[in-house]
Order: C-alpha cells, then sequence, then structure tokens
C-alpha cells in the first residue's frame, strides 16, 4: 500500500474506451482504467510499463471520472498494474454516483477497497490473495503459462464461493503451446471455462 494513500489521486497509466477482451464479460464495451504500480512482477507481464508507480501522473479522480461520463461509457475496468495497491473508495463513489457500473481486476494481495459491481480474481504465484477476496470474486481467472498451473487452480477453485465463475486462460505468449492443453483439461473438468485475450484476435486495446 503506498504512502499518504488518500485515493484522490491515482497514477495513471492510461484510460481509453474499447471492448472488454477477457473472462465473462468478453465482448462488452467499457472504459478502461490502467492504474500504475505492482511489486508481484510476471516474468510474462503485458503491462510492465505499468509497474512503476512513479513514472505516471498523479491525476485527480474527479478528471478520470470525468473522462469516463464524456466517453459515454456506461461502465468501467479498473485494471494494473495492482490497483488494490491504492485506495480505490475515492473513484469508485464517484463513478457509483454517476450509475457507472464498476469492474476490477486484481491479483488479491492487497485489501480490497471501493465498491464493485463485479470482481475478477487472477491470482499470482508467490503473493496469495488477502483471505476476504476470495469469497468476493465473481469470476476466478487462472493464467496458464504451462502444465503446473492446473494444479494451482484447483487450489484457488477450492477457495472461492460456489458461484464464482471458473476460467482458464493461456498466457498470451503461449498460446500455440497451451491452447491445446488447456482445452482437454476443461473438457475432463467441465466447471472449467475457457478464456481468451479476444481483444488481441481483434486487434483493439
Amino acid at each position: 500500500m503506498q504512502e499518504n494513500n488518500d485515493g484522490l489521486s491515482l497514477p495513471l497509466v492510461e484510460e481509453f474506451y474499447s471492448i472488454q477482451g477477457e473472462g465473462c464479460n468478453t465482448g462488452k464495451a467499457a472504459y478502461f482504467i490502467r492504474v500504475g504500480g505492482c511489486d508481484i512482477g510476471c516474468s510474462w507481464c503485458d503491462t510492465k510499463y505499468s509497474w512503476n508507480a512513479d513514472m505516471h501522473p498523479m491525476v485527480d479522480v474527479k478528471v478520470i471520472a470525468g473522462n469516463v461520463v464524456a466517453a459515454g461509457a456506461d461502465s468501467v475496468v479498473v485494471t494494473g498494474g495492482e490497483p488494490l495497491m491504492w485506495n480505490m473508495g475515492p473513484l469508485c463513489d464517484l463513478l457509483k454516483q454517476k450509475g457507472i457500473s464498476t469492474y476490477l481486476e486484481t491479483s488479491g494481495a492487497y485489501p480490497l477497497s471501493g465498491t464493485w459491481d463485479w470482481i475478477t480474481l487472477s491470482p499470482k504465484k508467490g503473493s496469495p490473495p488477502v483471505p476476504e477476496i476470495w469469497l468476493r470474486a465473481d469470476e476466478l481467472k487462472v493464467i496458464v503459462e504451462d502444465g503446473t498451473d492446473f494444479e494451482s487452480a484447483e487450489k484457488y477453485r477450492a477457495m472461492v464461493a460456489g458461484a464464482c465463475r471458473l476460467l482458464l486462460q493461456p498466457e498470451w505468449s503461449r498460446y500455440t503451446e497451451m491452447i491445446a492443453e488447456i482445452t482437454e483439461y476443461v473438457k475432463k473438468h467441465t466447471y472449467w471455462t475457457v478464456s481468451l485475450q479476444a481483444h488481441k484476435f481483434m486487434h483493439i486495446p
């Protein structure tokens, strides 16, 4: 957690209006807010430019919320980096006041803050989620880089609520190597669903 973290301003890496490309809400329009700062350091991360929060300007959440409204969006996806390194309460409060749905993408490694309509929990090796978030997750998205990740996925599955959606998603640079193995695994363990990074196939942000 950052010092002096009142959540009234956030390190804004980028913001854009696009289509959700992953998980259960794939294909829906959403305004994306990428927040800087992450100390988890996944080797395969495709947004490493977001890790150092000091490299990104601190932007007033009122400005960010105003940009969402100006874009005409009715839902927001807050992602990172790891957004829960910051107090997400003020941003969520502003968005909810404007009738905008809030979606969170998190590793769960930090305490939950903010009011969310949907929480995507994507645990990372070496940085286990805090206990409170397991039962709050609406979908569990496990990134599969190699065959050992299936065992981790089953451990995570035992932690979430029964209504939580279960997703296995190939790590993008290993898509060709892993998609057949993931497909076969889902055929044998039908409580899982395959998730793809559709936005990359669509060539959109």
